[in-house]
Parts: C-alpha cells; sequence; structure tokens
C-alpha cells in the first residue's frame, strides 16, 4: 500500500490540490454570497459589475443598451433596443470559473512569484473574455433569435471554458514545475 502512495504521490498531491483549495475557495465564495445581500449592488457586487459592464460593451459595438434588477428573482435583466434578451445571474459574474482555474494553477504550483502573477493575470483574463461573451451573446440574440438556444448553450460555454482550457495548457507547459507519475509535463 505504501509503495501505491509513493507511485501516485504527485497524482494524489495534485487532487489533495485541487479539491482543496476548490472546496476552501467555493466556502468563502458562498459565505461572501451570504453577506453580501445589497440594494445598491443588487443581487451582489460582482454580478451587478458584470451587467454593468456587459451593458457598457454592448454599447460600445453601437446597440442601445439598458440594465435593471429582476424584481422576481437576484439578477440583473439586459435589454437592447429595450427588448428583454438576458438575465445575468450570479452564475454569469465568472467567480466560479476563476475558482476553478485558481484551484487547477495551485495543484501546479511553481515559483510563488510566477504563480501569483499568472493566476492574476490568467483571472483578468477569464473575466474579460466573460464580460466580452456575454455582451455577443446578447447581441447574437438579439440578431439571430432563432439561435439563442445554440449560442447559450454551447458557442458561449465553449468560449468561456476554451479560455479557462488554454490558460491551464499554458500554465502547465510553460510556468508549472509539477511533473506527474515521474516525468515532466
Amino acid at each position: 500500500m505504501l509503495q501505491l502512495f509513493k507511485k501516485y504521490k504527485s497524482v494524489l498531491r495534485f487532487i489533495l490540490i485541487f479539491l482543496g483549495s476548490y472546496f476552501l475557495l467555493s466556502i468563502f465564495y458562498n459565505t461572501y454570497l451570504d453577506l453580501s445581500v445589497s440594494q445598491k449592488y443588487y443581487p451582489d457586487f460582482f454580478t451587478h459589475l458584470v451587467a454593468i459592464q456587459s451593458e457598457a460593451v454592448i454599447e460600445t459595438f453601437g446597440y442601445p443598451a439598458r440594465i435593471s434588477p429582476n424584481p422576481n428573482e437576484p439578477s440583473m435583466n439586459l435589454y437592447v433596443n429595450d427588448l428583454f434578451l438576458a438575465r445575468v445571474v450570479e452564475g454569469c459574474n465568472s467567480i466560479s470559473i476563476i475558482i476553478l482555474f485558481v484551484s487547477f494553477v495551485l495543484a501546479f504550483v511553481s515559483k510563488l512569484k510566477t504563480t501569483l502573477l499568472f493566476l492574476f493575470a490568467g483571472a483578468v483574463i477569464i473575466y474579460v473574455m466573460n464580460v466580452i461573451r456575454i455582451a455577443i451573446l446578447t447581441i447574437g440574440i438579439y440578431e439571430y433569435p432563432q439561435h439563442a438556444e445554440f449560442l447559450h448553450s454551447i458557442v458561449f460555454p465553449l468560449i468561456i471554458y476554451g479560455t479557462v482550457f488554454i490558460l491551464w495548457i499554458v500554465w502547465v507547459r510553460i510556468f508549472s514545475k509539477a511533473t506527474t507519475y515521474g516525468t515532466q509535463i
């Protein structure tokens, strides 16, 4: 049994660090959500901020946009030309995806400075891609309402998760010093 632990030490280390950091960060985030009830930044600060920034990006593309709090659920309604097109809910603010990204990078930790810089840069890239994704999704639904389900369910999750996957590949191939099964990844 001890030989198995020694043989798969790096794999077990990855799993424990990944799951541990994901669990802890998720607890912190859920605590934040529980404590962040606010009328000013409804439904929570990050979701509100993403809605405001998505509205600004839509307007940058030349479409008149506006947001308003949804009175029936914790979300922000997003309109183009006064046509309700999308809801920005807590799951749209990219924080859960950033937590997943951070957990993976920590599981393949490198030098402290390199790790912290990559975590910061990656989180910013994911956040910005998410805002752009929401804006383009909303415009796409406005222009092509018949493809709304395809855009929301397939194309735009692919964009955000594809971004995370590419960042992970860059981290493991270029910056990480982690090894698995005794070989450099």
